[in-house]
């Protein structure tokens, strides 16, 4: 087994004052993400999502967020989450929630809780497993685990007393702004030869050819070559779904943007059935407004980024 801390402070001077949490993983296993917050704040999920709503702790504090890959192959995501869960109440923590995939809210879970952007973590819509715990007051952590086809990955997010950072060092600094990426210089060769690797990669993978009028959801004429490659990948195993995903920048309300976004998502899935012979069944579409942007909003060029739709794996061979 592989041992791996999250060193939420270190205490200077002596006596050394750090608050640790020490988890044991399969050997094999690979850090994605360390990093700490010393002001911050995380919304932790006690509760499904249900009626429009995700119930919250709103913590504040000292945030530390990992996340590790699990070379995992045949492993499922209760049998990533259980073994982890034994250590935790070892520990002392007691679990306030606990729930897989549906049980969760589904989707609308997935998009309403603070997910790792990739490839720091990978959440499959149709098996991932979530709990959240605590010990004592000022302690509180969300675990979220899903996989793909051969990986599993692990999400950790920790909220200790903003106090301890008297004095502390902590383990890394936050990360910059997300770079944003220069769709202008994608080739049609690029996207038709990238759409379908990266999706098998990572998961999800945005559609970058697409075009809409603006604040219009009629796809434009095309032909689309990320559309042509996401085709064939869908006809070749009618078992293989995804999930389209629309996207907005943040102007205007996010009811407005969230009707819009889905509506994106839906004339993608129209195309893709009506002209390239998908079938129905292996696609939905979905809506997240601005509620999941990629580039700063505050530029013309991160509003295009997050003007987009996604294509997420459902599952995998």
């Amino acid at each position: 087994m592989r041992t791996l801390a999250f060193l939420t402070c270190l205490a200077l001077p002596a006596p050394a004052m750090a608050t640790s949490l020490t988890l044991e993983l399969p050997v094999g296993s690979e850090v994605l993400r360390d990093q700490t917050s010393q002001l911050d704040s995380y919304a932790l999920p006690v509760g499904a999502f249900a009626d429009g709503q995700l119930p919250v702790l709103d913590l504040q504090g000292l945030v530390h967020r990992g996340s590790w890959s699990v070379a995992s192959q045949g492993l499922t995501s209760l049998q990533l989450l259980d073994p982890l869960q034994t250590q935790l109440e070892a520990l002392g923590y007691t679990i306030l929630y606990s729930c897989d995939t549906q049980a969760c809210g589904g989707f609308d879970f997935r998009f309403e809780t603070e997910v790792l952007p990739a490839p720091d973590m990978h959440v499959d819509l149709s098996d991932f497993r979530f709990l959240a715990a605590q010990n004592g007051d000022k302690d509180h952590l969300g675990l979220l685990v899903s996989r793909s086809a051969n990986t599993g990955f692990i999400q950790m997010i920790r909220v200790t007393d903003a106090a301890d950072t008297d004095g502390v060092i902590a383990a890394n600094t936050p990360e910059g702004p997300a770079e944003v990426p220069d769709v202008a210089r994608l080739t049609n060769s690029d996207i038709a030869s990238d759409t379908v690797p990266h999706l098998q990669a990572q998961g999800h993978v945005v559609l970058e050819d697409l075009s809409f009028a603006t604040g219009s959801a009629d796809l434009g004429a095309g032909p689309f070559a990320s559309l042509n490659g996401l085709a064939a990948y869908l006809k070749a195993d009618p078992s293989r779904r995804v999930a389209l995903v629309g996207h907005t920048d943040a102007v205007g309300t996010l009811e407005r943007n969230i009707n819009l976004s889905k509506r994106r998502a839906a004339s993608v899935r129209d195309r893709l059935i009506a002209v390239h012979g998908v079938s129905s069944a292996q696609l939905d579409a979905e809506g997240m407004g601005y509620l999941a942007p990629r580039g700063p909003n505050l530029t013309e060029e991160g509003r295009e980024a997050n003007r987009r739709v996604e294509a997420v794996l459902l599952n995998t061979e």
